[in-house]
């Protein structure tokens, strides 16, 4: 599963987080609290409505120390890719996705 995240100067950047947050973190919410961040900032960026920005980079790092940047993002060029968003999540992340 990959989520696409922005796309600039032919390069499309994206996170593999949601892949690696299954199993350490019970839900989105979780997630957000251990990346400093709101709930819905994390679910707008799952779901590709929002990009990503210096927040959340960091926040990925605090929820992921001992992970590299290269292991939680890279880039793609946009030629190799399909644009297609990838969104697949566990119940419990989606049950938190739909909330009001």
């Amino acid at each position: 599963m990959t989520t696409v995240i922005e796309k600039d100067a032919g390069m499309i950047i994206r996170t593999r987080i949601f892949e690696l947050c299954d199993g350490r973190y019970c839900n989105l919410s979780e997630l957000a609290h251990a990346m400093r961040l709101s709930a819905s900032q994390v679910y707008r960026v799952r779901e590709g409505k929002r990009g990503i920005n210096q927040k959340f980079i960091i926040g990925a790092k605090k929820a992921f120390p001992s992970y590299r940047l290269e292991d939680l993002f890279y880039l793609v060029d946009e030629s190799d890719s399909d644009l297609t968003i990838v969104t697949n999540v566990t119940s419990s992340y989606h049950s938190v996705g739909t909330m009001g």
